[in-house]
């Protein structure tokens, strides 16, 4: 492990393995640097792959306000270590966290998405509209696993006598230490889960070629999102992995990934 400092000088720890062109592995909601370990691994065969514990996870350091800008921040410093320029993929929310840095001009080349979390049709129900507010709420009262617990029912959908089950289970303690930073996801999609359609001009800035990928057998609003952003603009591309959901083997994924990055090819 390492770290290199965010420009409002935030530490923010990462690891790098493989050598190649440079490839930064952006993880979504709760997740840390060792949750993309195996995906880090087979795309180091042929790359030289960074994975990072995002502001306030692991051992990355916060700072007291948030902004998405100093996310945006984070990514440049590590892109900066590497060489000045990367390649990028992010999964989940850490997808829309990517997108919106190659948006705000982020060194990024190629850049990768895993089912970006968009809500744009009906076929489940929106964040309500007080969803980032009361979650932050609950951070900062301290009830950490209230707050997990909102997220997988608000934000993921899954039904709270389900949710309360998951409290019993020995991976618990580890979403509860992650879920103070789940406001920052919140804010990383914005008004993207609100049932409308994208916005069309987002992301009008991103101009090098992006991989969209989902799988067909997740929640519908996940391939429905995917496709949507994929038809914003001629340089994204739709990549739909037959049979998968929202968490895809690393085996499943490294391959279309390796020939996206050191090919260009998106079959």
């Amino acid at each position: 492990m390492d770290k290199v400092f965010s420009a409002d000088g935030t530490a923010i720890a990462y690891e790098q393995q493989g050598s190649g062109p440079a490839v930064v592995l952006v993880g979504g909601a709760f997740m840390a640097r060792g949750d993309s370990a195996a995906l880090a691994g087979l795309l180091a065969e042929h790359c030289a792959v960074v994975t990072y514990d995002r502001r306030g996870r692991g051992d990355s350091e916060d700072s007291p306000v948030y902004d998405v800008q100093r996310e945006v921040e984070d990514l440049d410093a590590l892109i900066g270590r590497v060489g000045g320029e990367a390649m990028v993929f992010g999964m989940s929310s850490g997808a829309v966290l990517a997108l919106e840095a190659v948006a705000r001009g982020s060194s990024v080349t190629r850049l990768a998405l895993y089912e970006p979390p968009f809500i744009t049709d009906s076929s489940r129900p929106p964040l309500p509209t007080d969803y980032v507010a009361h979650l932050t709420d609950l951070v900062e009262q301290g009830a950490y696993g209230d707050a997990a617990a909102y997220f997988m029912t608000a934000a993921v959908g899954m039904p709270a006598e389900a949710v309360a089950g998951m409290r019993h289970a020995p991976f618990w303690a580890g979403m509860e230490a992650a879920a103070r930073t789940l406001p920052y996801d919140g804010q990383v999609m914005g008004d993207t889960m609100s049932g409308r359609p994208l916005p069309a001009d987002r992301w009008k800035s991103v101009k090098v070629p992006v991989f969209v990928g989902s799988g067909d057998a997740g929640a519908p609003h996940m391939l429905t999102g995917a496709r949507e952003l994929a038809a914003l603009a001629d340089n994204f591309a739709l990549h739909v992995f037959p049979g998968e959901e929202h968490t895809i083997a690393p085996e499943l994924l490294a391959p279309a990934l390796t020939d996206f990055f050191t090919t260009g090819e998106q079959a």
